[in-house]
């Protein structure tokens, strides 16, 4: 706070040289120049730009971007967990002003008598204030050919819709360490099994699929594994060392699933003819360590390469009977000085969130590790849709489903446009991982 107030030292210390010169100066006397001081220093280094987060709030998606942006800048954010859905109180800067008007962000000055009582009304309640202090560094995990792809992703479009920036990695950026220049990774609708999504039945003629291979089996050649499963696998396993020396991984649909999988298939092959010319180990099953995965254990595979499925794990046939407007999760309510982590995650202005579908829909609670911290569930079912835990110094995060605007998105249906969703809690639920690596690590008591 006093680095805010800089300036006032100076300006007082002129006052005190002017008032030296002048023989009425002694008549008004050291206390009052004090008394100056202190309301001058208290008001310059008190203000503050609320951007609530509750109801009231114009554009909750591009309130990230703000956030986001005031880090850029060097400025600290502190998160206020639980308060008006999750607000954040900003320093008051002329930047970080415009930067709300631009972006359509609805902000409220908050002074320090302000200040003061959204303080005190946090430290009375279930409430907590966790300092942002750097922007994380963030990539996508993405193939070359993802833009000609026929489905989009939900973190790219909400990322570009905040305006946060991000780079574009691949597997030559994982196997090669690259990686490790990032805080926060996403893992893009991939099958880290090797595959190809099991788009086989349905789409083995189509262009697209066949460029798909093309360009994964080039690539598992040139990174010298003779087929792509293998590749995968490895890749996985460097993305597994990211997450064990402090990264933080997000995925979301096939990406969840599939990962695990492949890391506790390690070696074995589990893909049959149509995916590497060979059918799988007779023994695959029994041979799967799922001590060497992050989130599930004790699950069967689906190795039939004609039906669309990897797992039990997955529960999109007991979402699909629901169906659209009767389908939707409930986030857990956790305690914000206790459970910070878990708080920053489920921060949103609603409680109950619409449903939506993917390949990998929701996860069964049955066959999740106790470690693993359900975030949000499908209430009096066994279904989770957000699930969190850590793993050595790093954390992962997956989310069931596809694009929380678009319920059944189905391949070839255009990209969402997220301007028609500024304040959808599902995506809100994305860009709150974006911010999470930010938090002052003294804060993370999970």
């Amino acid at each position: 706070m006093l680095h805010q107030a800089g300036p006032i030292p100076g300006r007082c210390r002129q006052a005190g040289s002017r008032a030296s010169t002048a023989a009425p100066t002694h008549a008004v006397g050291s206390g009052f120049w004090l008394l100056v001081f202190l309301v001058i220093l208290t008001t310059t280094a008190s203000a503050k730009l609320l951007v609530p987060m509750d109801l009231t709030q114009a554009d909750h998606l591009k309130a990230y971007g703000v956030a986001y942006h005031a880090l850029q800048r060097g400025e600290d954010v502190e998160w206020l967990l639980n308060y008006r859905g999750g607000s954040f109180l900003l320093e008051d800067t002329p930047e970080g002003q415009r930067d709300c008007i631009v972006l359509g962000v609805t902000s409220e000055a908050a002074g320090g008598a302000a200040a003061s009582a959204i303080y005190d009304e946090i430290e009375r309640a279930n409430m907590e204030v966790v300092l942002l202090e750097k922007a994380p560094r963030v990539a996508i995990y993405a193939p070359p050919n993802s833009k000609s792809l026929p489905w989009d992703d939900a973190v790219n479009l909400a990322l570009t819709y905040a305006e946060i920036p991000f780079d574009v990695i691949w597997d030559p950026e994982i196997l090669d360490g690259k990686i490790f220049q990032y805080d926060w990774v996403h893992l893009h609708h991939e099958d880290f099994t090797g595959q190809y999504g099991k788009f086989y039945a349905s789409y083995g003629s189509a262009p697209w699929y066949l460029e798909d291979q093309r360009l994964a089996e080039t690539a598992a050649r040139a990174a010298g594994f003779a087929n792509v499963w293998q590749h995968k696998h490895a890749v996985a396993r460097r993305l597994r060392e990211f997450v064990a020396k402090g990264g933080f991984l997000f995925a979301m649909c096939s990406a969840t699933d599939s990962y695990d999988i492949a890391l506790a298939a390690g070696g074995v092959d589990v893909v049959d003819v149509p995916y590497d010319g060979t059918p799988p180990d007779p023994h695959a099953e029994e041979r799967l360590d799922f001590s060497q995965g992050l989130a599930f254990e004790n699950y069967h595979m689906i190795m039939n390469p004609m039906i669309y499925e990897f797992s039990d794990i997955d529960m999109t046939e007991e979402a699909a009977r629901r169906g659209q407007g009767t389908d939707f999760f409930t986030l857990f309510d956790f305690s914000a000085k206790e459970d910070p982590v878990p708080t920053m995650l489920t921060q949103c202005h609603v409680n109950v969130v619409p449903g939506f579908m993917g390949q990998t829909t929701s996860f069964r609670r049955s066959l999740l590790k106790k470690a693993t911290v359900v975030l949000a569930e499908t209430e009096g079912t066994d279904e989770v849709k957000y699930i969190h835990g850590n793993y050595g110094q790093g954390t992962f995060t997956f989310y069931g489903g596809h694009d929380p605007e678009d319920y059944q998105h189905k391949v070839g249906d255009p990209p969402t446009d997220i301007s028609l969703h500024k304040n959808s809690p599902g995506y809100r639920l994305i860009l709150n991982n974006i911010l999470f690596p930010a938090a002052e690590k003294k804060e993370q008591k999970t």
